[in-house]
């Protein structure tokens, strides 16, 4: 595996009993992009970010995080689940869901106090939820939600952000105000990898891209590793080139905006 990448994995496999949901990938992310892993539904990409958080078990293979394994250096990274694995029924509002991610360093024994409670208000400002702190987390719209889950993963500061699909079913305020945060995190020198399934927006909202169908099929620099042949390879079939957009860069030069 490559010294001083952000995630590196060697020949991780995954299977659930009824075939493989990884084979055999070997991964290497790069620190400081904006990184996004693409492939068709059940191409095993849920499965492998929860792999390399250590979710769920591989049948082969080893996984380093920020150059280290995973049981020293997961308290650097900040995870946003997928929407549809949250249950929205729990009794939290946004500010009591955000300051959770402060756990893991309040430790066993202490309760947040006001100085948890400031930074849990600080980051919910950051993605402009700033005014719905106290609104329980099931009241909120689904790109609401979101903002709140990467507001979470905020107030942790980690040096590595892992996303599983957190713009799919946002609204488009709430996706412009996710991306230019995530920008403004590698602007600080953090890593951020996404779960995407918008193919359109591909080449505007990321800078670095692994394909993958169970297998890895291309991985590096979004220019180079998004060509016509890997896409049909990782789709099972021609298709086409995405082009770039300007005008569907949703996150640049965007201020955060108030959800509504």
């Amino acid at each position: 595996m490559v010294t001083g990448a952000a995630v590196a994995t060697a020949g991780l496999s995954v299977d659930y009993g009824d075939g493989p949901a990884l084979r055999d990938v070997s991964l290497t992310v790069p620190a400081g992009v904006i990184g996004a892993v693409v492939g068709p539904n059940g191409a095993g990409k849920s499965t492998l970010v929860k792999a390399v958080l250590g979710l769920v078990a591989p049948a082969a293979g080893r996984v380093a995080l920020l150059g280290d394994r995973p049981q020293r250096t997961r308290h650097r990274v900040g995870y946003v689940p997928q929407r549809s694995s949250v249950d929205w029924d729990f009794p939290a509002d946004a500010r009591d869901v955000v300051t959770m991610g402060l756990y893991r360093e309040l430790g066993p024994f202490r309760r947040p106090g006001r100085a948890e409670r400031e930074r849990a208000l600080a980051a919910l400002e950051t993605v402009g939820m700033g005014h719905l702190a106290r609104r329980q987390i099931g009241r909120l719209s689904g790109g609401q939600q979101q903002r709140v889950f990467l507001a979470r993963a905020l107030v942790q500061d980690p040096e590595l952000y892992l996303l599983d699909e957190p713009l799919a079913g946002v609204d488009a305020a709430s996706e412009a105000a996710i991306l230019a945060v995530l920008r403004a995190e590698r602007a600080r020198g953090k890593t951020v990898l996404a779960v995407h399934h918008d193919l359109g927006t591909l080449r505007d909202y990321f800078d670095w891209v692994a394909l993958l169908n169970v297998t890895l099929r291309a991985q590096g620099p979004i220019d180079a590793a998004l060509t016509d042949e890997v896409l049909a390879d990782t789709y099972g079939g021609r298709v086409p080139l995405p082009p770039r957009g300007p005008a569907r860069a949703a996150g640049a030069g965007l201020e955060v905006a108030p959800a509504r």
